[in-house]
Order: structure tokens, then sequence, then C-alpha cells
């Protein structure tokens, strides 16, 4: 389970995904989550779906490990449609003992799975093809006009670029403390879903003091390379838009209009 969590991974690759401007990737990501709750039809989903379709293609991320990062919600994903699917009031379908499927529910629910799967994958495409230092960079760059509030741009950026590589290392470290339990004969797999959950308290302790001792050496490196956050800092590699960067707004533009009116205007 541990390893079929893909946020925060980066796929090494060559695509035309890849070479885009962070920013573009972050604002296309933002577009795309937000457009998935304003279709309302068939055909507003349908597009959404060869938009998405389209966007793996061209990264060349191999569409199973991509999927694989569904594992991991599919308890809240399973969740989120029973929740639905029973108390959503409206025309009944079907009776089941004291619950009701109605049709609004069966309608909200096959939604809400949807929505929630899209926007799982499509944010997956985004950190699968941008490092963590070109995330920092384009949020830090998109969140610019902040400075003039006093809010501490670079300073956040770099606290979310921390904490998504943070997140394959910390699965890595679970993983290990799970071997290294299992081979003097903790049981992770037996009893039923409760008795799981109280199987991996023994984690908690080890990878916590993990966590920390990292973050630790983590602080301890910055302060002997004297940083100092972001004032008066230069970019090596400074973020230009290029050529591709437009045509990649323009297709943008052209799915959020199609989007629309597909999935609200042709209700």
């Amino acid at each position: 389970m541990l390893r079929d969590i893909t946020l925060g991974q980066y796929y090494q690759t060559e695509s035309a995904v890849h070479r885009l401007d962070p920013r573009v990737k972050l604002i296309a990501t933002i577009v795309f989550i937000i457009s998935l709750f304003l279709v309302d039809n068939f055909w507003g989903y349908l597009t959404a779906g060869l938009f998405l379709a389209f966007s793996i293609r061209l990264s060349h991320v191999p569409f199973k490990f991509m999927v694989k990062g569904m594992k991991a919600i599919l308890f809240l994903l399973i969740f989120t449609v029973i929740f639905n699917l029973f108390l959503t009031p409206g025309q009944p379908l079907v009776s089941i003992w004291r619950l009701t499927i109605t049709r609004e529910g069966l309608e909200t629910a096959v939604k809400m799975a949807i929505r929630l799967s899209f926007l799982i994958i499509g944010s997956s495409v985004m950190t699968l093809t941008t490092t963590p230092n070109n995330l920092t960079d384009g949020m830090e760059s998109l969140m610019k006009p902040l400075r003039r509030l006093h809010v501490p741009v670079h300073e956040i950026a770099m606290m979310m670029s921390i904490a998504l590589r943070f997140i394959p290392i910390l699965l890595e470290e679970t993983d290990k403390i799970m071997k290294a339990q299992m081979a003097r004969g903790a049981d992770f797999e037996s009893g039923n879903l409760i008795q799981k959950a109280k199987s991996l308290v023994p984690l908690l302790v080890p990878l916590f003091i993990s966590a920390f001792r990292r973050a630790s050496d983590l602080a301890m490196a910055m302060e002997a390379r004297c940083y100092r956050g972001g004032e008066g800092r230069t970019k090596m590699k400074p973020l230009i838009y290029k050529r591709r960067d437009a045509i990649a707004f323009a297709v943008l533009f052209v799915y959020l209009v199609a989007a629309v009116l597909l999935g609200r205007v042709l209700l």
C-alpha cells in the first residue's frame, strides 16, 4: 500500500509536459480542479476526461503508474460514494433494509467518484512531471504579488516543497520500519480493519523520531550554508516563458471554454 502512493514523486523521462514551465503546470492544475466542480453533466466530464488523457499521453508517464496512486485513497473514495448513495434524499430506486438508494443519490455518488478520481490523477500529472525545485520556483513566482502584503512568499513555497519532498522519504522509512518489525514477529496483515489500525500504532514512535531527526539535520544543513530566507536570493535557472508555454495556455483556455459550455450551458 505504501508503495502505491505516488504523491510527491517525480518520474524522470523526456516529454512535452516535463519541459513546460512549472507555473504553467500549476495554473493548469488549478484550472482543471476548478473545472471539475463547474461541469455537471456527461459531456462536461467527458471533456475533462479527454483533456486528462491527452495530458497523460503527452507526459509519457505510464498510465498504470498514475492509477497506482488511486489505491491510497480507495477507502475514502468508497466511503464518499456510499455516503452519497444512501443519504441523499430523492426519488427511491432500491430499498435495502432501512437504507434507500435514490436516483439523485446515485447520480451524486457517480459524480463525486469521477471528480475525486480526476482530481487525484490530475494532481499527480503535475507532481510526476515537475521536480521539487522547479515546483518551489513556480509557486514562489506565482505568489510574488503577495509580497506587497508582507506575506513570506519564499518561505511558504520552501515549506510546501520540503513537505512534498519528504512524502516519499517518510514512506520509504515507514516501509523499512514495518519490515524490521515484521522480522521480529509483528503482524500487520491479519485481523479486521480496527485490528490492522491498532497494529500500526507501534510504527508511530520510530517514524516520528526519524521525521524529527531528518528535520533537524535539514535545518542544520541550511544554517551551515547561511540560509536566511528569500531576501536578496538569485536564481541559477530563472523561469522564462517560452513558445511552448504560450501554446499550453492556449490549449488550456480552449479546454476551459469547452468544459464550461458543454458542462454548464448545455444542460
